[in-house]
């Protein structure tokens, strides 16, 4: 208890000494960019976050439209959605709109709930205290060993929450009372110059979110900018740093890196700044140094079919991604496994994929519902090639023969494989085909040896047992 009052005590008496000297060497001067300077216009903003804005504003609270948001419409493009940063707090916010939830431990957020457009509000964060004043706090703010935040519920104001958003290009405010736009960390002229630049020390923002060196090179990659020196520096040396993220999150972020329509660019980058490693082992692990193996080649065009398929505004499946991106390290493995074991192809290959797939689960939490549909797909390469009788009709018939046979085309054209691409022509013909011209193109098989079929032992019929001529009588 004593120890609790001296701490106090002398974070009141060295407050008004030290804080301003730590602060004033920080932070950059404001930036107030008035309406006639920018292009944000009210009209291109979500009404449902106008209600947010103007609700809070009315009941005397701050609000700022910030991050993605401010970005994309300053570089003219459609944000995916808008994200509000107030100084109430989150009780404040759910008192004040009863469609709001309060969601996180790590961050407390509020989510305002309009249908199925969710407007997360935040409420403005605060800097860290020193580790000796923070023990009356331990319940808003905790830090592993490493430096990794564990929890951040410190509030502050404006100018500190500038300082701790991620991105200079994601720390800036719109405000809707005046139409203006706040800039507190030169993050407008790092846009407008196309710099991605971490806001603080680049080591310790790493150390309290390893996951920001996924961001920094995802919008490097997305917005298609550089990275600034310093903030480029530290990432290989903490590449590590990412195997103490929970998997599950691990996942998310990796949807976002190769599923947002920039996954190539990124893909590159990754490997760049040696991030890939961490989130992908096993592909990782096969690497070659000319970079043209199968499996590379597979990684690849994957990805860039996947960019194509989202610019077109077509879906695109995660299992299919992961299908592809592992599929020639399961088939290494059922191929060593075959061979150490004895087993027959078949047992080896679905053998394999409990190991490939809990090899990737172990970095990436993928789903169940997503490796059960990986499996399905592996499995029906094995099968594309009996179509003899009336298997080619059933095969068609499986949920997920479509993607089988589009990994089966990608495979093709990856090996540039004789046998593979004459097998993926047939396939595609046979789809389209009219039910009579399918059935001429299974009677004409010749490129297959016909099926073996099992040759029954002709059954023997029982016989009555002999009776003894001796007892005949």
């Amino acid at each position: 208890m004593f120890t609790r009052v001296a701490n106090f005590c002398r974070k009141v008496l060295m407050r008004d000494e030290e804080a301003p000297v730590e602060v004033e060497t920080e932070r950059h001067q404001m930036t107030i960019i008035p309406r006639e300077s920018h292009n944000i216009s009210r009209k291109d903003i979500s009404e449902n976050a106008l209600k947010v804005l103007y609700r809070l504003n009315k009941a005397g609270y701050e609000a700022y439209l910030v991050g993605g948001g401010v970005r994309d419409l300053l570089l003219g493009k459609k944000p995916k959605d808008f994200d509000i940063t107030t100084n109430a707090t989150p009780e404040q916010m759910r008192k004040l709109f009863r469609n709001c939830r309060l969601v996180g431990r790590r961050f407390r957020l509020a989510h305002v709930m309009f249908g199925p457009e969710v407007i997360e509000v935040a409420t403005f964060r605060g800097h860290h205290q020193a580790e000796e004043d923070v023990e009356e706090d331990r319940n808003l703010s905790q830090r592993a060993q490493s430096g990794m935040l564990l929890r951040d519920n410190i509030f502050g104001s404006i100018e500190d929450d500038a300082q701790r958003r991620d991105l200079t290009i994601n720390s800036l405010y719109y405000n809707v009372a005046d139409f203006t736009v706040r800039d507190y960390v030169g993050g407008l002229q790092d846009l407008q110059q196309g710099i991605i630049r971490l806001i603080g020390d680049p080591e310790t923002r790493y150390r309290e979110d390893p996951v920001r060196m996924l961001r920094v090179v995802r919008f490097a990659a997305k917005l298609d900018m550089s990275i600034a020196a310093e903030t480029a520096e530290p990432i290989p040396r903490l590449a590590t740093l990412l195997r103490d993220i929970p998997p599950a999150r691990l996942f998310e972020e990796s949807l976002k890196l190769l599923q947002a329509g920039y996954g190539y660019s990124t893909y590159v980058k990754l490997r760049e700044f040696q991030l890939f490693q961490p989130l992908f082992p096993t592909i990782t692990r096969n690497f070659t140094d000319e970079g043209d193996s199968y499996m590379e080649r597979m990684v690849a065009q994957v990805l860039k079919n996947t960019d194509n398929r989202i610019h077109n505004d077509m879906r695109v499946n995660p299992a299919f991604l992961f299908a592809a991106m592992f599929w020639y390290p399961q088939l290494e493995a059922a191929q060593r496994i075959a061979q150490e074991s004895g087993l027959t192809y078949f047992d080896a290959f679905a053998m394999a994929m409990n190991d490939t797939l809990d090899e990737a689960c172990r970095a990436l939490a993928i789903p169940k519902r997503i490796t059960t549909l990986i499996r399905d797909i592996w499995q029906l390469q094995l099968r594309m090639s009996r179509r003899h009788g009336k298997r080619a009709w059933k095969l068609m018939e499986h949920p997920k023969f479509r993607a089988a046979y589009d990994l089966l085309a990608l495979r093709a054209e990856v090996e540039n494989n004789p046998e593979l691409i004459r097998l993926s022509h047939w396939w595609g013909e046979f789809q389209a085909a009219a039910p009579t011209q399918q059935k001429t193109m299974l009677n004409t098989l010749g490129d297959d040896p016909a099926p073996r079929r099992k040759t029954r032992r002709p059954r023997r019929r029982p016989t009555a047992p002999r009776r003894d001529s001796q007892n005949a009588s």
